[in-house]
């Protein structure tokens, strides 16, 4: 597989207009498989890769994972608590990587998982999602535990610079089913109101295209989608998918979770393919399994 891709995603677009992230997203998983790599930096993956757990340790695993699979994976997904964790000059590391993943044409979600109101909202939206800002990729993950309405700032920006978000519906954390399962006082779960809220947001998405607007359901929530009565594929969106293939979820459990909402299922991983590192020849190989597997998992869950 070449990792020739052009350094500007939407090369070609009117002056001033980036295309949207949906359909960008949508051509990356069409040409380089539905699979999402993240950067998580844990400290045991550092001292495996013979790094101290230091901003320096942090910066050569981390470009070294955007330097082996840029150009090859659909997407890239820095998880933004690694990098805070050494204040400023991890968060400058997180710039260097949002940069790198944009030199290499490579489609950057920010792990930032924001969510707040008011100004408060707004200043997380221009950090993540303004033309001009350093940790702005292509799109961030956002909580929506204020309401989803708290998080318009974001969805407004994201909507107006190209970009997009993943908001968080359904986790696999045990501890998401008393928040997420909950029910209103007009009985909606408030996981479906919060898919029901992010779709509306693709309204004007023609079948057969993305939406920007996407959210975050575990592979691993078992019968919860039907459940709770939540209709995937009217979101017309990204479904972000941890604990897919490898990571618990095999074709049975993905059909009960995502039905014919499958094509438009990228799924992340982390250490499944970065405990290969730290050669890119290794890494490379072990996300290409990872792709193999989720094709197969896919294809099971659609038959």
């Amino acid at each position: 597989m070449t990792a020739a891709v052009p350094a500007d995603p939407h090369e070609g677009a009117p002056a001033g207009v980036r295309t949207p992230f949906g359909e960008r997203l949508r051509a990356a998983m069409g040409e380089h498989g539905p699979v999402c790599v993240g950067i998580d930096p844990h400290p045991a993956l550092l001292e495996a890769w013979g790094l101290g757990a230091d901003p320096e340790g942090l910066r050569a695993f981390s470009l070294g994972v955007v330097e082996a699979l840029g150009g090859r994976v659909a997407a890239l997904k820095p998880q933004s608590a690694f990098f805070e964790q050494f204040g400023s000059r991890g968060v400058a590391v997180l710039e260097e990587v949002v940069a790198a993943c944009r030199d290499t044409g490579t489609l950057c979600i920010v792990d930032a998982k924001r969510g707040d109101i008011g100004s408060t909202m707004a200043g997380y939206a221009r950090a993540y999602l303004a033309d001009g800002s350093t940790l702005a990729g292509d799109a961030v993950t956002l909580s929506p535990y204020l309401g989803v309405g708290s998080l318009r700032p974001a969805l407004d920006l994201a909507a107006a610079t190209g970009r997009g978000v993943f908001v968080l519906a359904l986790t696999s954390n045990p501890e998401g089913a008393s928040v997420q399962h909950a029910r209103g006082s007009d009985g909606i779960p408030v996981a479906a109101r919060v898919v029901g809220e992010v779709a509306a947001r693709n309204a004007g998405c023609e079948l057969g295209h993305m939406g920007s607007f996407g959210v975050v359901v575990g592979a691993t929530v078992g019968t919860a989608v039907r459940d709770l009565g939540i209709d995937l594929g009217a979101l017309r969106g990204p479904l972000l998918a941890p604990g897919v293939g490898a990571q618990g979820a095999g074709s049975a459990q993905v059909r009960a979770v995502f039905g014919g909402a499958v094509d438009h299922v990228l799924a992340s991983t982390s250490r499944g393919v970065l405990a290969a590192g730290p050669g890119a020849s290794a890494l490379r190989a072990a996300h290409r399994r990872a792709v193999d597997e989720l094709e197969e998992v896919l294809t099971g869950a659609d038959k």
